[in-house]
């Protein structure tokens, strides 16, 4: 079934859990009852009201729209575009989502790993992200959506004619999303030279691929468990530095690869090894919902779509509005958003006491903990974002043993309540 079920998992936490020890005799079942109660607080509170909120989404791949102050072009593709479900119509998965979106607010927390039964909506729910996301400015007809502005983000051919001087012309694009399918090829990934006209006429003649169409966007993999190794190294490569390097018969061409890696799949199948898990910035368990009630109202409200995906999405459309706000907001302030000292300290306390390898697991709690803040509308952390996000930033981390299996993130929460408190 295409659309999302299931609960979520230990995901967020009340302050008064901070203040009471005692709590702690019967922390794992109390942490879901608090988590499942909480996040319905939460996400009523940023436009995600599942079964009863209404909004609108538009379509899976977005079309490029031109300034129509540059360039007096407008071009409006959506009635072309296959309809996607809504992401405020999505029910449950609060942690998924959650996950999602604190990383559409600070692409640099690393991306989401996304792990669950077979038929919980994690394709879904992941593919409706990107209608939440905010128009950007690229340079008009470069393959890597080089920013204007940022020289990290810019193609080498944008670099020069900066350099030469030449007027840029600039457009307004909705953030890209690219599907990685799982027999693509390295050179469909990285890009591949020409070889022949490399030759005969002796220039670079670069074909990107697919690391140059996610430049500034979100690269997502279906089933990432099956994806062949070298291939993961080389997504995660590029997501950690930033770049993608092709090196063909020694000719080498670089360009921008940065963008949000967000990868699913079911444990059933497999998993990825805890050296490649730890370059994910979150890992979120997804799991089937077991209210009867529960999962009938998803089938209808399946059912509802598939009759006539454009009513449906016009009824979510107050509702959706509302969250793209609200995450626009929370990019815009994020940089102001401040932690204490003694949180800093008291997190990366937690990572040394859990043996976590490196200091990713330190860096990332940070981000996640300041973009939850910025989404709420705060400017300053507290222990309470911490608490809610940092069992996704630690629990992929704990493992020494490939054998071992992902912890629920009950012993993080035990070690953070150890020391928090």
């Amino acid at each position: 079934m295409a659309s999302t079920l299931g609960t979520s998992s230990i995901a967020t936490f009340p302050s008064r859990y901070l203040s009471s020890p005692s709590s702690r005799t019967s922390l794992h079942s109390l942490s879901l009852t608090r988590a499942q109660s909480y996040g319905r607080k939460f996400y009523g509170g940023i436009g995600i009201r599942g079964l009863k909120g209404r909004s609108r989404f538009s379509v899976a791949s977005v079309a490029t729209e031109v300034n129509s102050a540059e360039q007096g072009l407008k071009t409006d593709s959506e009635d072309s575009q296959r309809p996607v479900y809504p992401f405020a119509a999505i029910v449950g998965q609060d942690e998924m989502k959650l996950c999602l979106l604190l990383n559409v607010i600070d692409p640099k927390i690393g991306g989401v790993m996304i792990m669950g039964d077979r038929g919980t909506g994690k394709s879904t729910t992941v593919r409706s992200l990107v209608d939440l996301l905010p128009q950007i400015r690229v340079v008009f007809g470069d393959p890597y959506n080089s920013d204007p502005e940022d020289p990290e983000s810019m193609g080498i051919e944008v670099r020069e004619r900066i350099t030469k001087g030449d007027k840029l012309e600039v457009v307004l694009t909705k953030i890209n999303m690219v599907d990685l399918p799982l027999g693509a090829t390295e050179d469909r990934v990285c890009g591949t030279i020409d070889i022949e006209k490399a030759l005969t006429e002796g220039v670079k003649a670069f074909e990107p691929g697919l690391l140059a169409k996610a430049n500034r966007g979100i690269l997502y993999v279906d089933e990432v468990n099956l994806l062949d190794d070298h291939l993961v190294d080389v997504l995660l490569d590029s997501a950690a530095s930033g770049w993608n390097t092709v090196e063909r018969e020694g000719i080498s061409i670089s360009h921008p690869a940065r963008f949000i890696l967000i990868g699913s799949g079911n444990p059933e199948e497999g998993e990825l090894r805890p050296q490649l898990l730890d370059r994910f910035g979150m890992h979120a368990q997804v799991g089937t919902v077991r209210d009867a009630e529960l999962r009938v109202k998803i089938v209808e409200e399946r059912a509802r779509f598939d009759r006539n995906p454009k009513e449906f999405r016009d009824s979510y459309k107050a509702e959706q509005e509302k969250l793209q706000g609200q995450i626009a907001s929370a990019r815009s302030n994020l940089s102001s958003v401040q932690i204490d000292q003694d949180l800093k300290v008291k997190i990366s306390k937690v990572c040394a006491e859990l043996n976590v390898d490196g200091l990713r697991g330190d860096i990332v709690t940070n981000r996640a903990a300041k973009a939850l803040a910025a989404l709420k509308g705060r400017d300053k952390v507290s222990a309470e974002d911490i608490a809610t996000v940092i069992p996704n930033c630690l629990r992929h981390r704990l493992r020494k043993d490939p054998l071992e299996t992902i912890d629920s993130g009950s012993l993080v929460i035990e070690k953070f309540y150890e020391i928090f408190s």
